[in-house]
């Protein structure tokens, strides 16, 4: 079990706060914050529905507005929070971008690509690795996605 700091917490806080954000905007809640340096930098939510954009995932919108934030497209020594486990779009951008770590707080047993269907973020095949941390948050942040998907499920049930 990972010990995590009080900045640890307090981010993956925000990117809970963040996907609640996306939830009330109809889109599946799921926040991301990256940090460097002991400063938040950037965050996101999911997005695709609202932007048209199918690469508009949490973690895609908080890596871009890092780049334009830093003005680099590398990330190095930064960290990544996001409430769910990220797929493989965004896991290779992350090791593209040379994220240092990565922290989710639930897994996707359907589309993770941390570890619980693929591992692109500690691939060896690839020239950078991302270190791994998850379950911080993790029972909220799996309820809030369940709560999600079974109001959405009761809802088309009703048409």
């Amino acid at each position: 079990m990972t010990d995590f700091t009080e900045f640890d917490h307090n981010c993956m806080q925000r990117a809970f706060e963040l996907a609640a954000i996306a939830e009330e905007k109809g889109e599946v809640p799921v926040g991301a914050v990256l940090a460097k340096e002991g400063e938040i930098i950037s965050e996101g939510f999911n997005q695709p529905i609202l932007s048209h954009d199918p690469t508009a995932h949490a973690e895609m919108v908080a890596l871009r507005a890092a780049g334009a934030q830093i003005e680099n497209y590398r990330l190095v020594n930064s960290t990544l929070y996001v409430t769910l486990e990220p797929c493989a779009m965004c896991a290779m951008a992350m090791v593209h971008a040379r994220v240092a770590r990565v922290v989710f707080a639930t897994p996707d047993p359907r589309t993770g690509a941390a570890g619980s269907v693929l591992n692109i973020l500690q691939n060896p095949n690839f020239n950078h690795q991302c270190q791994v941390e998850s379950g911080l948050l993790q029972d909220d942040c799996s309820e809030q996605l369940k709560r999600f998907f079974r109001n959405k499920r009761k809802s088309s049930d009703k048409k």
